[in-house]
Formats: structure tokens, sequence, C-alpha cells
């Protein structure tokens, strides 16, 4: 009886740092998940020597994400894109069936008037257009994607709340 009641005890302890361990592995797989795709898209831009843009656009509380490829050769447009003269190499994925919790912005998260949607363009020299995604776990972590500009390297960072500092995750 005693050894029944002290498991009860020590699996009630133990699920609420497993369910946040969970969560926090969710986000940062996000994270981890939305680097793969923008690394993915600069090497389609090089390989086909054509510009490949990586499309977010907002779906209720979640953004789907898909891959296009300049068709016409002025560059990856929305209007393209709906007229079909920049085909989709990609189909588009919900984040939240991946990622169920993970909130995705694709603008500073304080920002009030967030963005609904986004292109991230990379050339066939494999530049890019710079951008930061910010993701936030259901427990509270928060990561950010950055791609710079110049050189169209990803970075994953995670937000360290007692230093308040973003840190690169290797």
């Amino acid at each position: 009886m005693f050894a029944v009641a002290t498991a009860g005890v020590l699996a009630a302890a133990t699920v609420p740092q497993l369910t946040t361990g969970v969560e926090r592995a969710r986000a940062s797989g996000a994270a981890r998940y939305l680097a793969g795709r923008l690394a993915f898209a600069r090497s389609q831009a090089v390989a086909r020597s054509a510009n490949v843009a990586v499309a977010f656009a907002a779906e209720g509380s979640t953004f789907t994400v898909a891959m296009y490829a300049d068709g016409n050769g002025n560059g990856v447009r929305t209007t393209d894109m709906s007229a079909g003269l920049d085909p989709l190499i990609e189909k588009a994925v919900r984040l939240s069936d991946l990622f169920p919790r993970v909130v995705l912005s694709l603008s500073d998260p304080s920002d009030t008037s967030p963005a609904t949607s986004a292109l991230m363009s990379f050339s066939p020299i494999g530049t890019a257009s710079s951008r930061t995604l910010y993701l936030r776990g259901a427990d509270g972590s928060q990561y950010a994607v950055r791609v710079l500009g110049a050189t169209g390297r990803t970075r994953v960072l995670r937000y360290v709340a007692s230093t308040r500092a973003w840190v690169e995750v290797l």
C-alpha cells in the first residue's frame, strides 16, 4: 500500500516536468524545422539558378508554409504565385499540424499589428531577404529563426529569460 502511494506521489510530481519538456522540445523542433525549410529553399535557389521563396500565410490561428520558384524571371511575387506563373515546388504545410501549441509570429511579438503573410526569398547566388521569425512554445519558451540577407545564413536563437538575451542554438 505504501509503495503504491509513493509511486502515485512521484508520478504526480513528474508529469508537469515532462509536459514542460515536451512543450520546449516542440518549440525547439518548430524552430529547427523552419530553419531547415529556409536552408533548403536557399539550396534550391542555387541549384535551379532561379529565385526561390518560402511563403508564410495566416490560416486561422496558425500559418501555412509553402515554397515557390520563380517561373518568369522577375522574382517570386504573390500575384505570379496566384496566377500560376511562379510554380509551387513544396506543398503548403500547416505548422499547427506538425507542432501543436507553438505560435509563430512573422514580426516582433510586441508589434501591435502583426504581419499575416510574408515571403522570404533566396537568390541564385545564395543571398536572401533578411527576416526574423519568432516562435513561442506553450511552456513560454521562445525561439527565433534569423536569416541574414547578405549571406543567406540561417540561425536559430533561444531566449534566456534569466539573462534577457538571445543565444544561438547549436
